[in-house]
Formats: C-alpha cells, sequence, structure tokens
C-alpha cells in the first residue's frame, strides 16, 4: 500500500498523524514480538505533547490526622517539605512515538529503540535538539536506533543534524532537499574503535515503506517490516477496505 500523508488534506482530516501514530507503533510491536527471540520483548512507548506531572502541590489540603497516625514516621508525621526551589528553569520534552526492544539476557537492557518522527520533533531547534538528544544518547548507550521521518508539514532534516552534532563525515549526509527518510544507527566496535553503521532509504508519500535492520545484539538483527505494520494499522483504521 503506498504511504499516505496524515500531515496534509485530505487524509489529515480523516487520520490526522497524532491519532495514527500510536496504532503504528502498536502494530510495530506487534510485529517484532513475532520475530523476537523468547529472551527479548518488545514495547511501544507513546508521550504527546504535554504530557507532565501535575504540581499536586497547588491542590495540596493540609491533613491534620497525620500528625497523630501510629503508622507513620516522624519526618511523615512532620509533613516536611523543602523550602521552595532557588529558580525554575524551563525544559522540553520531546514527543514520543517509540518502540523499545528489550533484552532480558542478564537483566533488563535496552538494545533497540523505533522512532516514528512527529511535527514537534522537527519543528522549533529546541525540539529537535530535545529529539536528537535522546537519539545521541541511546547511541552512545550501544542501543541501536531506527528513525522513520515520514513528516511532508516540516522539511528538517534531523539525521543531516545528527551528522553535524557528532562531526561525522560528510558523506554520511542525506540529500539536503530529502525530507522524508528511514535510517537504521548501529553502534559497533571495529578494532577496538567505536564505530557507527548507517543504513538509509528515502520515503515519499505514494510508495511503499521499506524494511530496515535492527540490531538486537552482535550479528543479531531482526527486519523492521514498516510497510506491513503500516498496511496493518490502517486495516484497523478502517483506511483500507
Amino acid at each position: 500500500m503506498p504511504l499516505l500523508d496524515h500531515f496534509r488534506p485530505p487524509v489529515e482530516e480523516e487520520m490526522p498523524w497524532d491519532e495514527f501514530h500510536p496504532g503504528w507503533a502498536t502494530r510495530i510491536a506487534d510485529q517484532l514480538t513475532e520475530l523476537l527471540p523468547p529472551d527479548f520483548r518488545a514495547r511501544e512507548s507513546v508521550k504527546a505533547a504535554g504530557g507532565y506531572e501535575i504540581d499536586v502541590a497547588t491542590f495540596r489540603r493540609p491533613d491534620h490526622s497525620a500528625a497523630t497516625d501510629p503508622g507513620l514516621n516522624d519526618a511523615e508525621r512532620a509533613g516536611w517539605q523543602p523550602p521552595p526551589a532557588r529558580a525554575v528553569a524551563p525544559t522540553i520534552t520531546p514527543e514520543r512515538f517509540e518502540v523499545r526492544v528489550i533484552s532480558l539476557r542478564g537483566g533488563r537492557q535496552l538494545v533497540g529503540a523505533i522512532e516514528l518522527v512527529s511535527p514537534s520533533n522537527k519543528d522549533r531547534p529546541a525540539e529537535r535538539d530535545a529529539f536528537l538528544t535522546k537519539v545521541a544518547s541511546y547511541l552512545q548507550e550501544g542501543v541501536c536506533v531506527v528513525i522513520l521521518d515520514p513528516v511532508t508539514s516540516l522539511r528538517a532534516n534531523l539525521h543531516n543534524e545528527l551528522v553535524e552534532r557528532c562531526d561525522w563525515p560528510d558523506m554520511m549526509r542525506l540529500p539536503a532537499n530529502l525530507g522524508q527518510y528511514a535510517v537504521t544507527y548501529r553502534p559497533t566496535l571495529r578494532g577496538g574503535v567505536p564505530a557507527i553503521d548507517v543504513w538509509s532509504e528515502q520515503i515519499r508519500p505514494g510508495d511503499p515503506l521499506p524494511t530496515m535492520p535492527l540490531r538486537l545484539t552482535g550479528d543479531l538483527f531482526v527486519p523492521v517490516d514498516f510497510e506491513a505494520a503500516y498496511m496493518e494499522a490502517c486495516r484497523k483504521r478502517k483506511l483500507l477496505p
């Protein structure tokens, strides 16, 4: 099935990206679950913009019964609170439409992450920097990262910004006018020297989606069939007959 443009009319009006991405992430996780060895797990992780914790202190009312509750220690009975914060710093937490692959060998360890890019991820410089910081952190920890950027409403190229940020060779850049793509980053060691293997494919509305490699451990890979997962997500949302 050709990729639809969920970021512009008419598809945007029937099935906008923010309603479609969570289901797509679930279908990718389901697909990987069928392929992974028994000691690996795939889990979708979705956080839309504005997913902050409410400051409950704003709504807290004094509970005088705590002072006499024998089940509480002295600090709990006193209802201790820290002094007001010295300063409040603004921060950005990027939107997340992600599938995480966990290894259970010798304890839980993140080994792979599949990122579905949203418009927020590539909008303002601060948003792009927050997204790229996460990706760079994953790579430094040896996590294989797959990025799929289907966003047509913004032209920023996150891959090229990552190349510049990490001071990688210019040959790793994608064409400057390429707005939609899929890319896999595989951290590895060659002769004791850290390196990043990169696979990339152009995508665009109207074309089938590629299958990208995801490294689990060593030279053990599984395919991420974006096309099959996309078709299944479209069927579940009745975008296919």
